[in-house]
């Protein structure tokens, strides 16, 4: 008996029509190729039950125009929803069973078969997240996850129960099946794990009927990541495949989290992904050195500025009286941070000789280790300098006037991209798309590109006009030819999952 759609809508998507169709075959077949049997069956039956309620979500991915890492600073960021997206499909149970499993496709729909993107399976039971009566601290969770190597990706899937547990008080007394497909490339830079844990979250909370607002869901999904899957992420990509609008740029001011509306793209321009090949983890001890100097610059600039700073609830973290910048390094004027405060900055200094002076840092995310070198002053320059491109950037999109104005933007995404390498977060396969797409330049349609994200690989974005797709292919083949990678590109784009809502099949 197949589900149907008894509330909902797919809006006319066809990778949710897709998803919904699997789901079907899924149901009513168990003679499944290449072992699948064994994840999608228990003792012969299917692995959703008929009859019941099965709740549908879909979430984006996010290709980071503008703004990237300079969002734990405050910055302004532009990010464009993608078309590839993360489905998550939960059925309640009695019980206080949890059992996720997670599907790749081929890229066409079909389930992969290749041992790199098996399906995976995980189970325990919600219980395991309460110690007398209480849910368990994050530490200890996350210390779960880290210690299993193997099924360390379930923590972006079941740590949303935790988080929910511990920040809105919620008691579940049912159990769940979770079945979650992506289309998001992992790895790429375009935040394949925002979109599993807002799918997810959504779908928790409409079985659960749990109600979240847009950006608490964003909110609540950032905690999973950083908390429980213990990955340093700023905010703006669970706010892009929460909020995002099909086509339109999210405009999100992160202090910490103000949205500025959404912008639309010029119909005269189109923006495109091009994959490095270079795997991107938003983990990786890259980013979080450079994210932990920032924090280390704003530290020692609010010294200069004899802002009183005292003591954090841990070893390591201060708490700054901060009503000149409230907190954020993207508030400061790049004039005033060239004349009064980076030359006073270091341009690298240990760990260990920070904490002995400055005693600690503002975020609550990462950690200043005494034994590594920090690169502190490009890592503060970054954010103060790109709040002001992301600003001139928004403001010509917003009173365009036409294609005479793009080659500003693709000045701005080239400052953009140097400012990432001049932290140490480029990679020579990311540097050489963007010189091919420079090489191009606006008399092919191509008008700037930069590197997205958390950096150190992972996908470049391409602005050029809305004609210009067989360029930006001929960017990709040339470049996988050199670099002996298949090439991808990504384009398109689609509605946030708020947006999207839910379907009820039964």
């Amino acid at each position: 008996m197949a589900f149907e759609i008894v509330s909902g809508t797919t809006r006319g998507l066809a990778d949710t029509e897709a998803f919904v169709a699997l789901l079907n075959r899924l149901h009513e077949s168990f003679e499944l190729p290449n072992g699948l049997p064994k994840h999608l069956t228990d003792e012969g039956r299917a692995f959703f039950g008929p009859r019941r309620e099965l709740f549908v979500t879909r979430a984006p991915g996010r290709l980071d125009l503008m703004g990237g890492i300079a969002d734990y600073s405050g910055s302004l960021v532009l990010e464009l929803p993608t078309s590839a997206a993360t489905h998550a499909a939960l059925q309640l149970e009695d019980g206080g069973a949890l059992t996720i499993v997670s599907l790749a496709t081929d890229g066409r729909g079909a389930i992969a078969s290749d041992s790199a993107t098996a399906p995976r399976r995980y189970e325990t039971r919600l219980a395991e997240f309460v110690r007398d009566g209480s849910p368990v601290a994050y530490e200890e969770a996350r210390a779960r996850f880290a210690a299993d190597a193997e099924n360390h990706w379930a923590a972006y899937v079941a740590g949303a129960f935790l988080v929910l547990m511990r920040e809105r008080g919620f008691v579940f007394e049912r159990g769940a099946r979770l079945l979650v497909r992506s289309d998001v490339p992992e790895g790429k830079g375009v935040s394949s794990s925002a979109a599993l844990e807002v799918a997810v979250m959504r779908a928790v909370a409409a079985a659960y009927k749990i109600e979240l607002s847009p950006r608490e869901t964003a909110f609540l999904c950032q905690r999973v990541e950083n908390m429980v899957a213990g990955a340093p992420c700023g905010v703006m990509d669970q706010m892009t495949a929460a909020c995002g609008e099909e086509n339109r740029l999210l405009a999100l001011l992160c202090q910490p989290c103000e949205v500025r509306g959404h912008v639309p793209l010029p119909p005269e321009l189109s923006v495109w992904g091009v994959d490095s090949g270079v795997r991107h983890s938003v983990g990786g001890s890259d980013y979080g050195t450079v994210r932990t100097a920032a924090f280390m610059g704003y530290r020692v600039i609010a010294d200069i500025a004899k802002l009183h700073a005292r003591e954090g609830e841990t070893e390591g973290r201060v708490k700054i009286e901060d009503t000149r910048w409230h907190g954020h390094l993207a508030n400061v004027k790049p004039e005033e941070f060239e004349e009064t405060y980076a030359p006073r900055l270091p341009r690298e200094m240990s760990g260990a000789g920070f904490l002995a002076r400055y005693r600690g840092i503002t975020d609550a995310v990462t950690e200043v280790e005494p034994g590594r070198v920090y690169p502190v002053l490009a890592a503060t320059r970054h954010p103060v300098c790109e709040h002001a491109r992301v600003v001139e950037f928004s403001e010509i999109l917003r009173d365009w006037r036409g294609l005479v104005q793009a080659e500003r933007l693709g000045e701005l995404m080239y400052e953009s991209h140097a400012s990432y390498s001049a932290c140490g977060l480029g990679s020579a396969g990311t540097d050489e798309i963007v010189r091919l797409v420079r090489e191009a330049g606006p008399a092919r349609g191509l008008f700037g590109a930069k590197i997205t994200g958390g950096g150190s690989g992972g996908t470049v974005a391409v602005l050029g006009r809305s004609d210009a797709g067989d360029e930006v292919a001929k960017v990709a083949d040339k470049y996988a030819t050199s670099a002996g990678v298949p090439p991808l590109v990504l384009g398109g784009s689609s509605p946030g999952a708020c947006r999207f809502g839910h379907l009820v099949l039964k």
